[in-house]
Protein backbone atom coordinates (compact mmCIF):
# COMPACT_ATOMS: atom_id res chain seq x y z
CA UNK A 1 0.00 0.00 0.00
CA UNK A 2 1.45 3.33 -0.75
CA UNK A 3 3.49 5.37 1.98
CA UNK A 4 4.52 9.32 2.21
CA UNK A 5 6.92 8.58 -0.70
CA UNK A 6 6.51 8.91 -4.11
CA UNK A 7 4.70 6.05 -5.75
CA UNK A 8 6.06 4.79 -9.16
CA UNK A 9 4.27 2.60 -11.31
CA UNK A 10 6.24 2.84 -14.32
CA UNK A 11 5.45 0.27 -16.74
CA UNK A 12 2.74 -0.65 -15.05
CA UNK A 13 -0.05 1.67 -15.67
CA UNK A 14 -3.05 0.87 -15.21
CA UNK A 15 -1.82 -2.47 -13.52
CA UNK A 16 -1.51 -1.24 -9.79
CA UNK A 17 -5.47 -1.22 -10.15
CA UNK A 18 -5.41 -5.35 -10.75
CA UNK A 19 -2.76 -5.64 -8.02
CA UNK A 20 -3.78 -3.35 -5.13
CA UNK A 21 -7.28 -3.42 -5.15
CA UNK A 22 -9.18 -0.48 -4.96
CA UNK A 23 -7.24 2.92 -4.56
CA UNK A 24 -8.46 6.63 -3.32
CA UNK A 25 -7.23 9.13 -5.21
CA UNK A 26 -7.45 12.79 -3.81
CA UNK A 27 -6.76 15.15 -6.42
CA UNK A 28 -5.25 18.74 -6.39
CA UNK A 29 -7.86 19.74 -9.24
CA UNK A 30 -5.99 23.19 -10.44
CA UNK A 31 -2.51 21.39 -10.40
CA UNK A 32 -3.56 18.51 -12.45
CA UNK A 33 -5.77 20.95 -14.83
CA UNK A 34 -2.51 23.19 -14.98
CA UNK A 35 -0.19 19.82 -15.92
CA UNK A 36 -1.16 20.37 -19.52
CA UNK A 37 -0.75 23.63 -21.20
CA UNK A 38 -3.66 23.43 -23.11
CA UNK A 39 -4.95 27.02 -22.58
CA UNK A 40 -6.97 26.05 -19.26
CA UNK A 41 -6.72 29.31 -18.12
CA UNK A 42 -8.76 30.98 -20.44
CA UNK A 43 -12.03 29.21 -18.97
CA UNK A 44 -10.81 28.19 -16.26
CA UNK A 45 -14.59 26.89 -15.30
CA UNK A 46 -14.88 24.96 -18.61
CA UNK A 47 -11.59 23.00 -17.98
CA UNK A 48 -12.36 22.49 -14.52
CA UNK A 49 -15.83 20.30 -15.73
CA UNK A 50 -13.36 18.86 -18.81
CA UNK A 51 -11.09 17.57 -15.79
CA UNK A 52 -14.19 16.33 -13.85
CA UNK A 53 -15.56 14.12 -16.48
CA UNK A 54 -12.13 12.76 -17.68
CA UNK A 55 -11.58 11.66 -13.63
CA UNK A 56 -15.34 10.15 -13.87
CA UNK A 57 -14.39 8.36 -16.47
CA UNK A 58 -11.28 7.28 -14.92
CA UNK A 59 -13.32 5.85 -12.17
CA UNK A 60 -16.36 4.12 -13.47
CA UNK A 61 -13.33 2.69 -15.96
CA UNK A 62 -11.31 1.63 -12.73
CA UNK A 63 -13.41 0.94 -9.95
CA UNK A 64 -10.85 3.35 -8.08
CA UNK A 65 -12.38 5.88 -5.72
CA UNK A 66 -11.54 9.65 -6.65
CA UNK A 67 -11.72 13.08 -4.98
CA UNK A 68 -10.90 16.12 -6.40
CA UNK A 69 -10.22 19.33 -5.05
CA UNK A 70 -10.37 22.66 -6.55
CA UNK A 71 -9.66 26.51 -5.64
CA UNK A 72 -12.32 28.61 -5.21
CA UNK A 73 -15.57 28.77 -3.60
CA UNK A 74 -18.08 26.60 -6.15
CA UNK A 75 -18.94 24.92 -9.57
CA UNK A 76 -19.93 26.91 -12.36
CA UNK A 77 -23.88 26.21 -12.74
CA UNK A 78 -25.26 23.22 -13.60
CA UNK A 79 -22.15 21.40 -12.54
CA UNK A 80 -22.80 17.99 -11.62
CA UNK A 81 -20.55 14.38 -11.77
CA UNK A 82 -23.26 12.92 -10.14
CA UNK A 83 -21.87 9.94 -8.04
CA UNK A 84 -19.13 8.70 -9.85
CA UNK A 85 -16.42 10.95 -7.65
CA UNK A 86 -16.73 13.71 -5.36
CA UNK A 87 -15.83 17.16 -5.93
CA UNK A 88 -14.93 19.79 -3.50
CA UNK A 89 -13.79 23.70 -3.51
CA UNK A 90 -12.14 24.82 -0.87
CA UNK A 91 -14.14 28.04 -0.29
CA UNK A 92 -11.87 30.11 1.83
CA UNK A 93 -8.87 27.80 2.58
CA UNK A 94 -6.42 26.57 -0.28
CA UNK A 95 -7.46 23.19 -1.88
CA UNK A 96 -3.61 22.63 -0.59
CA UNK A 97 -5.16 22.62 2.96
CA UNK A 98 -8.03 21.24 2.48
CA UNK A 99 -6.12 17.61 0.53
CA UNK A 100 -3.80 18.31 4.06
CA UNK A 101 -7.11 18.30 6.21
CA UNK A 102 -8.98 15.54 4.72
CA UNK A 103 -5.97 13.76 4.99
CA UNK A 104 -5.31 14.06 8.41
CA UNK A 105 -9.09 13.98 9.26
CA UNK A 106 -9.02 10.02 7.49
CA UNK A 107 -9.30 6.87 9.34
CA UNK A 108 -6.89 5.27 6.66
CA UNK A 109 -4.70 7.72 5.35
CA UNK A 110 -2.62 5.32 4.46
CA UNK A 111 -5.01 4.58 1.75
CA UNK A 112 -4.86 7.52 0.12
CA UNK A 113 -2.49 8.51 -2.64
CA UNK A 114 -2.50 12.42 -3.29
CA UNK A 115 -2.50 13.13 -7.11
CA UNK A 116 -0.16 16.46 -7.60
CA UNK A 117 3.31 18.10 -8.26
CA UNK A 118 3.29 20.35 -6.02
CA UNK A 119 6.38 19.11 -3.67
CA UNK A 120 5.17 21.03 -0.95
CA UNK A 121 2.32 19.35 -0.75
CA UNK A 122 3.35 16.33 -1.41
CA UNK A 123 5.70 16.34 1.70
CA UNK A 124 2.86 17.74 3.70
CA UNK A 125 0.60 14.86 2.94
CA UNK A 126 3.08 12.06 3.14
CA UNK A 127 3.62 13.58 7.27
CA UNK A 128 0.13 12.78 7.42
CA UNK A 129 0.46 9.68 5.83
CA UNK A 130 -0.74 9.81 2.67
CA UNK A 131 1.19 8.29 -0.92
CA UNK A 132 1.52 10.41 -3.49
CA UNK A 133 1.60 10.15 -7.26
CA UNK A 134 2.50 13.15 -9.70
CA UNK A 135 0.69 14.65 -12.21
CA UNK A 136 1.71 13.67 -15.07
CA UNK A 137 1.64 10.09 -14.35
CA UNK A 138 -1.38 9.86 -12.95
CA UNK A 139 -2.46 11.59 -16.91
CA UNK A 140 -1.10 8.62 -18.33
CA UNK A 141 -2.82 6.12 -15.79
CA UNK A 142 -5.45 7.88 -16.85
CA UNK A 143 -5.23 7.73 -20.38
CA UNK A 144 -4.18 4.09 -20.23
CA UNK A 145 -7.63 3.47 -18.66
CA UNK A 146 -9.08 5.36 -21.80
CA UNK A 147 -10.22 8.39 -19.77
CA UNK A 148 -8.41 10.80 -21.99
CA UNK A 149 -8.56 10.73 -25.60
CA UNK A 150 -5.08 10.85 -27.62
CA UNK A 151 -6.37 11.49 -30.60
Amino acid sequence: MPTGRPIDWKDSLPGPERSLGRLRFFVDGNNLMGSVPDGWWRNPAAASLRLERRLASYAEATGNEVTVVFDGSGPPEGQNMGEAISVLWSAAASADDTLVRLVAEDRAPESIVVVTSDRQLARRVGEAGAGTEGAGTFRRRMQAAGAINTA
